[in-house]
This record gives structure tokens, C-alpha cells and sequence, in this order.
């Protein structure tokens, strides 16, 4: 719709302070409601702004909420630009394929023995059926007799 995003502002940590496009902070009110804190711009600031119809066209000042997680939003974004985490992510995907299988193609999605051990002893052949059909893709094979007809 044309008006600032909330990622447009810029959230200063150590002030717990967003600053907005034009420089004006907006700070909060320190109330938590619905897990969100609302950081409020000062009308002051707002009314004279040339950008109030980019930002805040039909209110008196800018409100921009902030989730009481934000924190752990804002690490696991960071976390998921780096390049361990492709490499991990890489990773993962071979073995919930793995997973995947073993529920579907050997039916693994509920246990039949009862007790640890039968749990155990289950999942056990349940993985070496597993292994045994990713060796059989690496053991050499006669080629195909060709039909004769």
C-alpha cells in the first residue's frame, strides 16, 4: 500500500529504541499486551514530517509492534545466512529422508512390540532393511539380457 514496513525501521538493542526512516525515535511504553510491545512515535514528530503519508497517512503517529521473541526471531534469521546452516540444512534432508522411508515404505509409523527392547529390536531391523536397500544400489549387476524374440 505504499507505507513503511516495520522493516524499514531500524531497532536499536541496547537503547530498546526503533528509529524511523527520518531519524525520529520511537520508544515504548513498557506495557506487554498479547506478547507485544508497541514502540510509539511522538506526534511532535510525526505532524511536521514530510514521510507521515509514506508512514503513518491516517493516524497522528507511527506505532510499530514488537514481539517479546523478537530476540530468537532475529538470531535464527541470522543463524539462517550463514553457510553452516545450508551445509546443515543439506544435511537434514538425508535423513528425514531417511525417515520418511522408514515410516512409509516400512510402515515405522507406530511400533508393534512392546517394551524398550521390542522398540529397539524393531527400529534395529527396521534400519538394516534400510541399509540393505541403499547397498544393493552399489553392488555391481549383471548387464541386461537383451530380448530375443
Amino acid at each position: 500500500d505504499g507505507t513503511f514496513s516495520r522493516a524499514d525501521f531500524e531497532y536499536d538493542k541496547e537503547r530498546d529504541v526503533y528509529t524511523c526512516p527520518r531519524g525520529n525515535t520511537l520508544k515504548t511504553t513498557g506495557n506487554v499486551h498479547e506478547d507485544t510491545l508497541r514502540y510509539l512515535a511522538k506526534t511532535k514528530d510525526c505532524r511536521p514530517c514530510p514521510l507521515k503519508k509514506q508512514c503513518c497517512p491516517n493516524t497522528p503517529f507511527r506505532k510499530v509492534p514488537r514481539d517479546i521473541n523478537e530476540d530468537a526471531r532475529d538470531y535464527a534469521r541470522a543463524l539462517a545466512k550463514t553457510k553452516m546452516f545450508e551445509v546443515m540444512s543439506d544435511e537434514r534432508k538425508k535423513v528425514e529422508m531417511t525417515f520418511a522411508h522408514m515410516k512409509n515404505i516400512f510402515r515405522l509409523d507406530r511400533l508393534r512390540l512392546r517394551g524398550l527392547s521390542g522398540a529397539r529390536d524393531e527400529v534395529l531391523l527396521t534400519a538394516t532393511a534400510q541399509n540393505l536397500r541403499k547397498l544393493a544400489r552399489y553392488v555391481n549387476r549383471p548387464p541386461p539380457i537383451p530380448a530375443t524374440g
